[in-house]
């Protein structure tokens, strides 16, 4: 498509001598920048790297920006080992999301001391965590990411500017003219494109666009959720939490300086309905399912030493990433772990909306509240010899690429959502609800069929404690589908949601944030801009049009992207 030709049909070319494009240029000489693509992606998480990816991959000028100074999202800057189905192996992803996986494997093989029978398992899993089939440093994640997105970037096709975060944008009735960034030398860049994907954490250019969205948990009345409050409340939504990796070195002594909040989080008992099993730093949780009270553990691993056996679950062991035992002897001395536990995920409050103070104190109490934690593990959690505390827990700063040993980025559960064209409810996906619906149906329950399918995704509804006051809400879904429709704004012409700001509720969002998930919703909003720009068409339209719809999945198909679950699942 020719240059003038597009700015006609993206409307940019009217944009040019409005005012706010006026008072841009004037003030290019005094450090304003502006820059043009086909496409930008705000947001270089999980799902803008796959969006990036698939745009570059079919020939678009790309731009993706970051907040940090890595791309990854939960899986680096986050610290979040991926959270994913037990198919994931053979199915449920696409095939850029399993070159990912086999991608971070084959680095630890050509450049860790991992022992023969590591390197024959086909199924590597360095950390041999129980929380995934995979479990492996940021850091890993990190250069594999680079990897596979490094001959699009020197290229030319490619751009990634780190460091950046959009701080205003200029509307031209239902189409996003322009976007301004801020990057990391405090200059203002001005970015235009013929459509944006927003992959922020938080939704972040909903506000600026002047997008619908909404916040927080809707309301049964207006959902009809089976899980859904009587009453909607913008300010409840999942609790975030700043993860940090540890290691444990037997016989010395890492104790950090008493946290400057210690003293309330020692005390601190959640306040929740069901209640809370206790004082949150301690070993006794609610049970996710039922909300029983129950019993943890955390007992580090020492190379070479067998470790103690335990009837509770081993919190060193959950998201481990690295087990001594796949690398040669005397390569490492414990196991590293990511500390994302019940004990320091932060509910007072959510960072999404508020007073830049209140958001400020809400970060800063989910650092306290971490740091608060790992000293109580140094100092004050019950050891089975009947001793307290472990001072061997070192905190690597390394391994997550900071000075504190902190994450880079808070692990956050639930955005802003675009109020889209279709938004899944959980009576869509979720097991019982669709048993009652199919009550006379014989054959095994299914998640709802979407005729505007663009991938396939599965993880249980699965709901962290909230700042509204809920505890726990866990509970069975189905392998589901993802919609197109969840992906395009009801109103906005040229933004695609591109990970969890997808059209979903409170309730529907437990299970379309987890990693695969956000991949693949990022990968099909990438190729939608491709489709978009193919067919000279806006996303609404590519979804509504006669063989639209149609078109663009068989592109989906032909590159490989399943849109339906197999008939049958081991």
């Amino acid at each position: 498509m020719k240059r003038r030709d597009f700015l006609e049909w993206s409307g940019v070319a009217t944009a040019v001598s409005c005012y706010p494009f006026a008072a841009i240029r004037a003030e290019s000489d005094q450090g304003m920048k502006e820059a043009h693509f086909d496409l930008v992606v705000v947001g270089g998480g999980l799902g803008g790297c796959a969006a990036a990816l698939a745009a570059s991959r079919a020939g678009l000028k790309v731009l993706m920006t970051e907040p940090t100074d890595w791309i990854g999202g939960q899986l680096t800057q986050q610290a979040v080992p991926p959270d994913e189905h037990r198919w994931i192996e053979t199915t449920g992803s696409t095939p850029s999301y399993r070159r990912l996986r086999q991608s971070i494997r084959d680095y630890y093989l050509r450049n860790y001391p991992l022992t023969d029978v590591a390197r024959k398992n086909k199924a590597l899993n360095p950390g041999n965590g129980s929380v995934s089939p995979l479990c492996h440093e940021p850091r890993v994640a990190l250069a594999v990411l680079q990897e596979m997105l490094a001959k699009f970037v020197s290229s030319g096709r490619l751009s990634i500017w780190l460091e950046a975060e959009p701080t205003q944008a200029t509307m031209s009735g239902d189409r996003i003219q322009a976007i301004g960034l801020r990057t990391k030398d405090g200059v203002e860049r001005w970015v235009t494109a013929k459509l944006f994907i927003d992959a922020t954490e938080q939704g972040d250019l909903l506000p600026l666009t002047q997008t619908e969205f909404v916040i927080g948990s809707e309301s049964k009345g207006s959902t009809n959720e089976p899980h859904a409050a009587d009453k909607a409340d913008p300010n409840n939504i999942q609790s975030f939490v700043h993860c940090f990796a540890m290691d444990h070195v037997d016989g010395e002594d890492h104790t950090i300086d008493k946290p400057k909040q210690y003293d309330f989080w020692k005390e601190h008992v959640p306040p929740l309905k069901p209640a809370w099993s206790g004082k949150l730093l301690s070993l006794r949780y609610s049970s996710p399912r039922d909300l029983t009270p129950k019993d943890l553990d955390c007992l580090p691993d020492v190379a070479g030493r067998p470790l103690p056996k335990t009837k509770a679950l081993n919190l060193w062991l959950y998201r481990r990433i690295l087990d001594p035992s796949n690398f040669i002897a005397g390569s490492y001395g414990s196991g590293i772990t990511i500390v994302n536990w019940p004990q320091n995920d932060y509910m007072l409050g959510n960072i999404i909306q508020g007073s830049k103070q209140d958001i400020a104190k809400h970060l800063e109490g989910a650092r306290e509240l971490s740091l608060s934690f790992f000293y109580w593990l140094q100092t004050e959690v019950p050891r089975p010899d009947g001793g307290n505390g472990w001072k061997g827990l070192r905190l690597r700063g390394d391994i997550v690429g900071t000075s504190d040993g902190l994450a880079k980025y808070p692990y956050i559960r639930e955005s802003r959502r675009i109020e889209a064209e279709f938004t899944i409810l959980e009576q869509h996906i979720a097991k019982q609800s669709r048993i009652a619906l199919l009550s006379n149906a014989k054959d095994p329950p299914k998640a709802e069929a979407f005729k505007d399918s663009v991938g396939i995704g599965y993880y249980h509804l699965d709901l962290h404690p909230s700042t509204g006051g809920d505890n726990y809400i866990d509970f069975e879904s189905l392998p589901f589908q993802i919609p197109l429709g969840a992906l395009i704004p009801k109103r906005v012409e040229n933004l695609i949601a591109g990970c969890k700001n997808i059209g979903t509720t409170h309730i529907s969002n437990g299970c379309y944030r987890l990693h695969p998930v956000e991949w693949s919703i990022g990968e099909a909003a990438g190729m939608l801009a491709v489709q978009c720009l193919e067919k000279r068409e806006s996303p609404r339209g590519i979804r509504n049009r006669p063989n639209g719809l149609q078109d663009f999945q068989r592109f989906l198909t032909d590159q490989g992207i399943e849109l339906q679950w197999p008939a049958t699942l081991g």
